[in-house]
């Protein structure tokens, strides 16, 4: 990977941005673009190396079968798992979260379990446990948000206090508004009350070096395409005891051992979890993002766009009108914000028109939004590539937009 602080040279490792100024992409939260490294190692899969994976006894299906687990060892030393067959490959975080949710509705909630999310949840964490819980007669339970757009930790606390949540899930970061959640300390409570942690890590992965081991939670799931991969891939880490004792969710080909028509008995750990052929090249070009994303100064890339984001924040904190939705002082690099008089959705297409590409709604967030009293933001999300410029763009454009609206 090029030094990324060399904006430019970073961008020439993005064809779809490089060399363009007809477009700013501010939209990183809800998908990043990907490196010509990643491009070319899924070519490479499909020009050299095409096979399905697995019981093949050919050379092309051996050669596909080491690149695609390499590539799921590549994800657990990246996550510091313990093991590959810890790394469970699904589409993307929501399946992921169901996967989770629909097993443990079958094998482990009861009728009077309570389930515990936030109010910051996106809806893929939300939605999931509603299915579970209607499943399994449990009740799902919500943890307060404060009207800075913080967790409210001694509300999540005092419901984990009733002993009866089998199960907490939280965001790592809010695709919302940028919130940071005390995952390791979450985790802690939730241990202590016996309750199985599943964090939300797709906001989180592109950003920070995540350690599973070291925030001790029992599953973590996050999506590809977030982190400069292909879309269609997703990761579930789960503790292998948990995995282990976890009934398979979808049935098929390589999720098995041996087939009658009496009975099944499954494969072991990862497979019984990947029914169907999977997606080989989305695996590979998920090791190639991480490999992309992995260079010598770990933290420089949060420093930068840490720096994007507070010089957004000032920048539209000067413009009468303008309010930012989101004020905790742990934030991912993306800000939420309203114009007084003016639809999220018309402040978008203004800036869309002048080229800045931005995000508007209720972000699958609608519990949020309801909290906070709005129908939905503005949202402008940064990733490595993008420049000091693009925000001074995008301060201007909201000026812009004001004037007209």
């Amino acid at each position: 990977m090029n030094d990324f602080r060399d904006i430019a040279a970073c961008r020439a490792d993005f064809p779809l941005i490089q060399g363009r100024d007809d477009v700013v992409y501010l939209d990183n939260a809800a998908t990043t673009q990907k490196p010509r490294t990643v491009l070319d190692a899924v070519r490479a899969y499909y020009e050299t190396t095409n096979a399905n994976v697995h019981r093949g006894v050919h050379q092309l299906s051996d050669a596909a079968t080491d690149a695609f687990e390499g590539a799921r060892g590549r994800v657990a030393r990246r996550i510091n798992a313990a093991r590959p067959s810890e790394i469970v490959w699904t589409r993307g975080t929501t399946e992921a979260i169901n996967l989770v949710a629909q097993s443990y509705a079958g094998s482990v909630l009861r009728p009077g379990d309570r389930v515990l999310v936030t109010e910051l949840e996106h809806h893929s964490n939300i939605v999931p446990w509603q299915m579970a819980c209607e499943r399994a007669g449990a009740t799902l339970v919500a943890a307060a948000v404060t009207p800075e757009g913080t967790l409210d930790v001694e509300d999540f606390e005092a419901r984990l206090g009733r002993g009866d949540v089998r199960i907490a899930a939280f965001g790592h970061v809010s695709n919302a508004l940028g919130t940071v959640h005390p995952v390791a300390d979450l985790v802690a409570m939730a241990r202590a009350a016996g309750a199985v942690t599943v964090v939300d890590g797709a906001q989180a992965m592109a950003h920070y070096a995540v350690d599973v081991r070291a925030l001790d939670c029992d599953f973590y799931a996050f999506s590809g395409h977030k982190m400069y991969a292909p879309t269609g891939i997703g990761v579930l880490y789960g503790r292998e005891a948990l995995l282990e004792a976890m009934p398979p969710w979808q049935g098929g080909g390589e999720m098995i051992e041996e087939v009658r028509i009496e009975a099944t008995t499954y494969a072991g750990l990862p497979f019984k979890f990947e029914a169907g052929t999977p997606n080989i090249a989305g695996a590979i070009g998920l090791a190639a993002a991480i490999d992309y994303l992995e260079t010598p100064d770990s933290g420089a890339v949060t420093a930068h766009e840490g720096e994007l984001l507070h010089r957004a924040t000032a920048g539209l904190q000067q413009i009468e009108g303008v309010r930012i939705v989101g004020t905790a002082a742990d934030k991912g690099p993306l800000v939420s914000f309203l114009m007084d008089g003016a639809h999220p959705h018309d402040v978008g297409t203004l800036l869309d028109r002048q080229g800045i590409a931005v995000r508007t709604g209720h972000h699958c967030a609608m519990p949020l939004m309801q909290r906070l009293g709005i129908s939905g933001t503005v949202r402008a999300s940064f990733a490595l590539y993008n420049s000091t410029e693009d925000v001074e763009r995008l301060v201007a454009g909201v000026h812009k937009a004001r004037s007209f609206l």
